[in-house]
């Protein structure tokens, strides 16, 4: 096995007699490589945007949240906040209560989904770095305030100020209905806009309005501290997930959940990998058949080396060792060809990475980034050496049923 080996290896580097060859082999040892190169590039660019989502959702999105196991709402949000607040690796806890209702400015009505904020409600999140109009504040003046979302203030043309007052409706959560009266089925508050914010993400940016949790709660006919969540914030240096860890052993999971910021937003990051994996599965595809393009280069090689396979078996050597020598060169080929690819495909995520050379398209100041967003991780590294390793393993298999 060490005499094949070295003999593929020489045939690897040494110069052929027939330049055609030389040609057709550097031209399929480059498309391997140009194929795993994209592939690389494609996995990080992935990893880029991932990373830009989860830092645009840590705006809004709390550290840890808990949750109710089941049904709406936790019926005592307030001393489990206050509970959760006293623990050495939680900075801050605040309950929140978070409804649909229908928001009506100066005659334009739109669908919205208001959240009741605590009063720390500013130390658990970065609501504070998201506003991008007037100030977040939870009170002012004689009526509650509302903060509301980019998409919120262009539909409805709402503008912070003293003129800018709301109505929010709510259906009724007790109570009969009389159908003779269909407006007394909703329950009305009136707030002021003080601040609009802008997280960069569809889903808060579209139609959420924050308002006082006390209101909210008014709103819905809530007076034992409900909430539908707590949200922390952890201390200085805590892990999230050994806190989560730790929660768990404290509150009872059949009444609680307790979740990450990705969990919270597991959808979202969800439909990221599915999207990164079938991209990397239809290259992959054309991986193989930039592969199979080494067989060609074999079928060649194999010719160029009658003679040297003679000189073989007048030494000695058996048919299955002179084969065994044109297996290990095809998987030797591809193998070059696509770590060669993963060299090149990384030297160029790390340009991006820390050059930013290729900018995205568009209005500059309207844009989160105006780079690509990439990010190299070794684990995807790991799968395109092995997919490389194992497209190699395919053409070797291959190489065995030509005819020397």
């Amino acid at each position: 096995m060490f005499l094949a080996w070295k003999i593929a290896s020489r045939y690897l580097f040494s110069k052929k007699s027939h330049a055609a060859v030389n040609v057709i082999s550097a031209v399929s040892v480059a498309g391997v490589a140009i194929a795993t190169a994209a592939i690389v590039v494609v996995l990080s660019v992935f990893n880029g945007f991932t990373d830009l989502a989860s830092a645009h959702m840590s705006m809004l999105d709390p550290q840890l949240m808990v949750r109710p196991a089941s049904g709406k709402v936790i019926a005592d949000g307030d001393s489990l906040a206050a509970a959760l607040a006293s623990r050495p690796d939680v900075e801050a806890a605040t309950p929140t209560l978070q409804e649909r209702a229908l928001l009506v400015y100066d005659g334009a009505q739109m669908p919205v989904v208001v959240k009741g904020a605590g009063r720390d409600y500013a130390s658990v999140t970065s609501i504070d770095s998201a506003i991008i109009d007037g100030a977040y504040l939870p009170a002012t003046f004689d009526l509650p305030a509302a903060t509301v979302a980019v998409g919120v203030a262009m539909t409805s043309g709402v503008r912070p100020g003293i003129s800018s007052a709301v109505d929010i409706h709510m259906p009724r959560r007790t109570g009969r209905i009389n159908p003779a009266n269909p407006a007394g089925a909703f329950r009305t508050a009136r707030a002021v806009v003080t601040g609009v914010f802008r997280v960069d993400q569809q889903e808060y940016d579209a139609d959420r309005v924050i308002l006082p949790l006390a209101d909210v709660r008014s709103l819905l006919e809530y007076h034992g501290g409900e909430a539908t969540a707590v949200e922390l914030r952890l201390a200085p240096g805590a892990d999230p997930e050994h806190v989560r860890r730790a929660l768990t052993d404290v509150l009872p999971s059949d009444k609680y959940l307790i979740l990450t910021r990705m969990e919270q937003q597991a959808d979202a990051f969800r439909m990221i990998r599915v999207e990164k994996w079938i991209t990397f599965l239809m290259l992959a595809f054309i991986m193989v058949i930039a592969g199979f393009n080494i067989i060609s280069t074999l079928s060649l090689l194999i010719i160029e080396k009658r003679g040297n396979m003679a000189t073989m078996r007048a030494f000695g050597a058996s048919a299955a060792f002179v084969r065994r020598v044109f297996m290990i060169e095809g998987w030797l080929v591809t193998m070059a060809g696509g770590l060669a690819g993963v060299a090149l495909g990384a030297a160029l995520v790390l340009a991006q990475q820390w050059g930013g050379f290729i900018h995205l398209s568009g209005d500059a100041s309207m844009l989160a980034v105006t780079a690509y967003p990439v990010r190299l991780d070794a684990g995807d590294i790991a799968v395109v050496i092995a997919l490389v390793a194992l497209v190699a393993a395919l053409i070797s298999q291959v190489t065995r049923f030509k005819k020397l």
